[in-house]
């Protein structure tokens, strides 16, 4: 039996990029899934609605890592939409990195195969990294849970408006969003 080779955080940022993405997890890099149809359309969908609410106040980008700390260790997930504040990372910065604070919001897409105990366990993790939101997909049960630091979930269906004092004027429903990715 081998023993797993623990990756810096600096020899993860040296992995030659491919095809495939990957995810810094415990020392390992981790491949992320690849997207299937559904996902894909759900993360376009998000991305072009917050993308047209976040003009002068953020930036959105799909598939954009995340430098975090995970017990105690970095840790580098990649959410399938980030959102950050140009309070929290100003408009004036121009770099080719991963995000290198903790986002506002945090967008995971469940695919096939995944549960949806995984990501509320990895919404956890995010909330006590620092990330302020996480919003996890089910495009299965057509829903979207959203995750907050207190440990408060509120579960949004059909046409229940997704509104938080986070994202001020951001006014969406899950009906909307999968609407928009023509789902439904």
């Amino acid at each position: 039996m081998t023993a797993k080779t623990f990756l810096t955080l600096e020899e993860f940022w040296a992995l030659p990029e491919g095809e495939t993405a990957y995810e810094l997890v415990d020392g390992q890099a981790i491949p992320k899934m690849s997207p299937k149809e559904f996902h894909s359309a759900l993360q376009g969908a998000l991305y072009r609605l917050i993308f047209d609410w976040r003009r002068g106040k953020g930036r959105v980008y799909p598939e954009w890592a995340v430098a975090l700390q995970r017990n105690g260790v970095p840790w580098v997930p990649t959410p399938d939409v980030t959102y950050v504040s140009y309070e929290r990372l100003p408009k004036s910065r121009k770099r080719n990195e991963a995000c290198p604070l903790p986002c506002d919001l945090a967008i995971e897409i469940i695919s096939p195969g995944q549960t949806v105990r995984e990501f509320e366990d990895k919404a956890e993790d995010y909330l006590a990294a620092g990330v302020s939101r996480v919003w996890v997909v089910d495009p299965e049960a057509m829903s979207i849970r959203s995750f907050f630091p207190d440990g408060k979930v509120i579960l949004y269906l059909q046409d229940m408006p997704i509104v938080d004092a986070l994202l001020p004027g951001l006014e969406l429903t899950t009906k909307q969003i999968f609407e928009e990715a023509e789902l439904i």
